[in-house]
């Protein structure tokens, strides 16, 4: 077995706001950090000094800074519209500067105006621990009720839309209240998005619609390429989360099909995936181990996580091993790629249950602690009986 190459046990990590320590990372068993610099605004150049301020702050703790998660893609640049050329200068002059501080491998998400979209934060679970939760009709009370969008019916799987009266009869103001904020959110720790620019980005891309998204990022791929491969770059696209187009925007990294055109469309060796279970994982249309057997050679980054899924395609983030995903196929999949590879594959536990100690503790959703060492210990685990199995 020591002949094995083990996958890069990585945790991601918000920075020195973060209520998880870095010292609490290193307890974890994880040996790298996955980052950002949120404090930068989307768009906006970062600076070599910023990047190794960061770099030398994890480096200190006895970990590496291993993959830049996320550099954001400023949303001119996903319209084609307005400064987007100023943007992507800015974004190339980024990427240098992460290449001179040794920071090559780079997540970046294509979705219009939000990131990851959930309308529950804290779904309590049979075991009492809290979870993330995705429920269609409760988006459908924000869509006709918060965001009065006049298209919005068709887009409900069938059924859905008969319901939404009746939940929101039942759903007093702080609960709508809250369901507002949490679809507006975003990434937690950057700024969400008003419902005016909700409203107006929707317009913007009922445009653009899906076939001009996906030229919109050729565009920006072509436009890095030349960085990317002088300083040997390796970028990795998120997929959407949820896997469908919600809010009348429109998806375009959903499916398998959709990661294999992303890879075609711009067909080089850096142009890569962050392949995440527990995103591709929500759709019913998605076999995780199939997809990821077709696209493996060009993932670079990988987010384990699972979900379970009922019979409305609502669903919510299961244990890691307890889900939908078939995680042992998916690790053996990714502990034989592997073995390819002159450097072991990055992975870190996505998100992970509110749980223990950390349910008294105010924390950024999904990224508790206790949730993601449990996480990480079964992945680790899990891991290690392939390699036993196929020494």
């Amino acid at each position: 077995m020591q002949s094995y190459k083990k996958l890069v046990q990585s945790w991601r990590w918000y920075g020195p706001g973060d209520p998880v320590r870095l010292q609490d990372v290193k307890q974890a068993g994880a040996s790298a950090v996955v980052t950002a610099l949120h404090q930068v605004p989307h768009g906006e150049v970062w600076t070599e000094q910023a990047i190794m301020e960061r770099k030398r702050h994890i480096e200190s703790a006895g970990l590496v800074w291993n993959v830049v998660e996320s550099l954001p893609v400023h949303e001119a640049i996903k319209t084609r519209s307005g400064e987007c050329e100023r943007y992507l200068e800015n974004y190339r002059v980024s990427l240098r500067n992460l290449s001179k501080c040794g920071l090559k491998t780079i997540c970046y998400n294509f979705m219009p105006v939000l990131d990851w979209t959930r309308t529950l934060l804290d779904m309590e679970t049979d075991c009492g621990s809290r979870s993330l939760y995705f429920d269609w009709v409760d988006l459908a009370v924000f869509e006709k009720y918060v965001l009065k969008r006049e298209e919005a019916e068709g887009d409900f799987p069938e059924g859905v839309w008969k319901e939404v009266d009746d939940r929101h009869q039942h759903m007093d103001q702080k609960r709508l209240e809250e369901l507002t904020e949490i679809v507006l959110m975003g990434v937690p720790t950057e700024k969400g998005v008003s419902l005016d620019d909700l409203r107006n980005s929707i317009s913007i891309y009922k445009e653009i619609g899906k076939e001009g998204l996906r030229e919109n990022l050729a565009y920006f791929l072509n436009s890095i390429s030349k960085v990317c491969e002088e300083e040997g770059m390796r970028m990795t696209i998120h997929p959407d989360d949820p896997p469908y187009p919600i809010l009348g925007l429109p998806r375009i990294a959903t499916s398998k099909e959709d990661l294999e055109y992303i890879i075609k469309k711009v067909n080089k060796p850096f142009n890569g995936l962050c392949f995440c279970t527990g995103s591709l994982g929500a759709g019913n249309h998605n076999n995780v181990p199939e997809i990821l057997e077709a696209v493996v050679d060009r993932v670079y980054f990988v987010h384990l996580r699972n979900v379970r899924k009922d019979e409305n395609g609502n669903f919510y983030e299961s244990q890691h091993l307890n889900g939908d995903v078939d995680m042992a196929k998916v690790m053996k999949i990714l502990v034989e790629e592997n073995q390819k590879r002159e450097a072991g594959i990055p992975f870190r536990p996505d998100h992970g249950y509110q749980m223990l100690d950390d349910l008294q503790k105010v924390t950024n959703p999904g990224y508790s602690a206790i949730g993601r060492l449990k996480g990480l210990a079964e992945l680790r685990g899990l891991e290690l009986g392939i390699l036993a199995g196929n020494n």
